[in-house]
């Protein structure tokens, strides 16, 4: 049977990332893409190197994500079965790319920067994955990068629910704060399309799970995968 690529993504908070780990760990031969990282790393090293959001946000249109990548000696490396971060030799910090002012960066330039030559990278890097394993490629817009996915999946939870699951996260911020940052993240999304559906996408709410691993049995019903995948 041929590989896979299961295209996850979700609301802000809803434990996508979380459950794309346990699925790696589930599904024999599988691998975790995080398209997610991939943009955040360049963004996150952009800023890191001086530039001020609101420069960025009004030259969004110019900046080349695969050009910033090459300049900043952005790469991958597959580790414990997922794409590891690095920048310069260096590994990138995931507390870093997954702070507040990095994920409020990453929803206010998504989908505005200029990403074509970034997705075509992608997607040629999961075509040659996908010779040796299966994929689950996680982040935004997945459908964009890879049309082809066999599965995609939309991964949502109540309010309520993913301030709780932030909270454990962040556990320096209030519930307040990190309730109007999951809105405006929300909104920045929606604003964008990143919410958007198409007609071979399943919707999960996993609100009810009470951990990763429920939320992750939930997923596999959806998937009804075969047992020799």
């Amino acid at each position: 049977m041929a590989n896979l690529v299961i295209g996850i993504e979700g609301l802000v908070g809803s434990g996508k990332t979380s459950i794309c780990r346990e699925l790696i760990k589930r599904i024999p031969n599988t691998i975790l893409v995080n398209g997610g990282n991939i943009y955040r790393s360049i963004i996150g090293m952009i800023i890191k190197n001086g530039k001020k959001l609101e420069d960025l946000k009004s030259d969004s249109q110019n900046l080349d994500m695969k050009k910033m990548m090459d300049l900043l000696n952005i790469e991958y490396k597959i580790e414990n079965n997922e794409t590891i971060m690095y920048c310069k030799g260096e590994r990138v910090p995931e507390e870093y790319i997954q702070s507040k002012e990095i994920s409020l960066a990453v929803s206010s330039l998504g989908g505005r920067t200029n990403e074509k030559s970034l997705f075509a990278y992608a997607k040629n890097l999961i075509d040659n994955f996908k010779e040796e394993y299966n994929v689950i490629l996680s982040g935004r817009g997945v459908l964009n990068i890879y049309p082809e996915c066999d599965y995609h999946l939309f991964i949502t939870a109540n309010l309520e629910e993913r301030v709780k699951r932030k909270a454990s996260q962040y556990s320096e911020k209030s519930l307040e704060e990190i309730r109007e940052n999951i809105i405006k993240r929300d909104e920045l999304q929606k604003e964008v399309g990143y919410y958007d559906l198409s007609k071979i996408t399943k919707v999960i709410d996993v609100t009810d799970c009470n951990s990763v691993e429920e939320s992750t049995d939930r997923v596999l019903e959806i998937l009804n995968l075969p047992l020799n995948v």
